[in-house]
């Protein structure tokens, strides 16, 4: 995990990145801060780029400035690979992700380092192209750029990048096919700035919708592609700035196709409907079961093995890389179960499970219990505080104790520690506008709830009861990256919409409805989320989005993932084939527990007023 910001300011005008930007930054990669400056002239000056150390004689304030900036988490290879990372051609990559994959073939060490490896090949490439072919078939801008984009096209795995290409005078930038990690756009107007950002600046101001101190506009970067900036024909000053001289232009993810064809640009999906002579219903030795159980298998190998130990590891007296962002639920346990079949058995595994103090939940229960306790009337004095403990009685928590004893009870020897994060209403209150920041521009009372549950969830910092029983009381994982459960309802029919289709058309419309929802993963808000969790210096992966199973998924007929033509059975017809893998897995509680939405099973959604819709903007 990363922290990019880029900005790029016409001549006679300053950008001075803020001291909370900065420290938002630094939060996302605390290993690391590098900065890098490069000075354009305008497309009537003779020169092109320089960089700020070299000798050039021009005059410094005719010239438009290009500032990248990177803060670094460092979690691949044996070293903190710092950034930019720039080369003496003038050329700068600010990267943020994790590439798994390029070309097929896993990456070995730093991932950033290689893609700049790949970048610079490109580069030198070009150039002997250039000079081999001047006199006879140059070669053209298109075939120029189409190499650079091939280099990202090739990469599995999330990310975000900024690429300046110094000799072709463009800003390469984007984010992954499925949007899994945050950056942000904003267009000033008036001055002719453009800035790049993982997260928003100026927003501190205690407003919600940004409209302080010039802090609005800022916009997510789209998934549907790679954006290019030219900056050949920059004005020589801001006052020429036309729409359409700063305009990015989209480049699709996939060439030579037609992109409507491969869903979220990863694959197609099977439409197919079950055979007319009937199908054999979903059971535990169907093919898929063990089909899936490979791909998250495959999945998190690549996400929990060769992370290097956190810093201050010495101070810790277990070795502990990995937490799971974990609500008890079926997606969830069954990524803390497989991990266990994948990780060093010396290694823990954190179970990081959330539950907030509701006032309103608060007083109903205050009420309802007082009533019991009075045989009927309410008016009596009892001390209810000190016979309900509100977050042990959150859905989550009392969900997630039980799938923590069944881990237990089938990992032996895997040191599982249930940390248990209680946020007071109080402190939900004090970090509010913080939240309200990091989430922007996502802005309605939805996206704050759930943001809560994240960034709390990824503080880790509770409760936690390790595996002998001891309770320790205040503790805080020492994990850097965070596995989350995400992507599975969406790929084997998890949510209530699903049976509803079915219902309503049949197979023909729960197809319909599983081809949305996939179509809709890069539109989701892994921005907003990622965002939120980075900001303790933390990393999410997401085992489910990984693109391979996905296409799996994709490919898999929608009656091998989820039954609804046979409701009954051992477990439920949503996302069956996950949940007859849970039951393989042993873990049987986990593969009957039904879907419940992280704000209702923490707690956050409707904290002050029950009539508040989660599409209300934030006030």
């Amino acid at each position: 995990m990363c922290g990019i910001h880029a900005v790029l300011t016409p001549p006679g005008i300053t950008h001075t990145v803020s001291a909370d930007l900065t420290r938002c930054l630094c939060n996302r990669g605390p290993d690391y801060l590098g900065q890098v400056e490069r000075r354009l002239t305008s497309s009537s000056s003779s020169s092109s780029s320089t960089s700020t150390n070299s000798n050039w004689s021009s005059s410094w304030d005719s010239c438009w400035n290009l500032k990248l900036t990177s803060t670094v988490l460092a979690l691949r290879g044996d070293h903190v690979a710092k950034q930019p990372l720039t080369k003496n051609t003038g050329s700068v990559l600010c990267w943020n992700g994790e590439a798994w994959r390029i070309n097929g073939e896993p990456v070995k060490g730093n991932d950033g380092e290689e893609i700049w490896r790949l970048l610079k090949g490109v580069e030198a490439d070009v150039e002997v192209s250039a000079f081999v072919t001047a006199i006879t078939a140059p070669i053209s801008t298109d075939e120029e750029q189409k190499k650079f984009l091939d280099v990202f096209r090739a990469i599995e795995g999330p990310f975000a990048f900024v690429y300046w290409y110094e000799a072709g005078r463009k800003v390469f930038f984007g984010r992954d096919r499925l949007g899994r990690r945050s950056l942000m756009m904003k267009r000033g107007e008036r001055t002719g700035e453009v800035v790049l950002s993982s997260v928003a600046e100026g927003l501190n101001s205690g407003d919600p919708h940004g409209n302080a101190n010039g802090s609005s506009g800022w916009k997510e970067v789209e998934a549907d592609g790679i954006y290019v900036l030219n900056l050949a024909l920059l004005p020589s000053s801001s006052d020429g700035v036309t729409p359409a001289v700063l305009e990015p232009v989209r480049m699709d993810w996939i060439e030579g196709v037609d992109p409507a064809e491969f869903v979220s640009s990863i694959g197609r999906f099977n439409k197919s409907l079950p055979p007319a002579a009937g199908y054999a219903p979903l059971s535990a030795t169907s093919p898929s079961v063990a089909a899936l159980k490979q791909q998250l298998i495959d999945s998190l190998s690549l996400r929990v093995l060769n992370i290097p130990q956190p810093p201050n590891a010495d101070r810790v007296a277990h070795d502990t890389r990995v937490a799971v962002l974990f609500s008890g639920g079926l997606d969830c346990t069954v990524l803390a179960r497989l991990a266990h079949e994948v990780m060093d058995p010396e290694q823990g595994i954190d179970l990081l499970n959330v539950a907030f103090e509701n006032p309103r939940v608060v007083a109903q229960l205050r009420k309802d219990h007082a009533k019991n306790k009075n045989n009927g009337n309410s008016n009596g004095e009892v001390d209810v505080d000190s016979e309900i403990d509100f977050y042990e009685a959150c859905p989550d928590r009392i969900t997630g104790r039980k799938s923590f004893a069944e881990l237990q009870r089938v990992c032996r020897g895997r040191a599982f520690r249930f940390v248990a994060v209680n946020v007071p209403y109080t402190e939900t209150l004090s970090h509010r506008q913080q939240v309200i920041s990091l989430i922007y521009p996502h802005n309605t009372e939805m996206d704050l709830s759930i943001g809560y549950a994240l960034y709390f969830a990824a503080r880790g910092h509770g409760s936690c009861t390790h595996l002998d029983g001891r309770v320790e009381e205040q503790y805080t994982s020492p994990a850097r990256v965070l596995l989350s459960g995400l992507g599975a309802d969406e790929l084997f029919g998890g949510y209530s919409r699903h049976p509803s289709a079915y219902e309503r058309a049949g197979y023909a419309g729960l197809v319909d409805e599983l081809l949305l929802d996939v179509g809709r993963l890069g539109k989701r808000n892994l921005g907003r989320d990622d965002r939120a969790m980075s900001h303790w210096s933390k990393e999410v992966r997401f085992p489910y989005l990984d693109e391979r199973l996905i296409r799996w998924a994709m490919d898999t007929p929608a009656w091998e993932k989820c039954d609804f033509e046979n409701e009954g059975g051992e477990v439920e017809a949503g996302k069956r084939v996950l949940r007859l893998l849970a039951l393989e897995l042993g873990i049987e509680g986990v593969a009957k527990e039904k879907k419940r939405a992280i704000q209702f099973g923490a707690r956050t959604a409707k904290m002050e007023s029950g009539r508040v819709k989660g599409t209300t903007l934030i006030s």
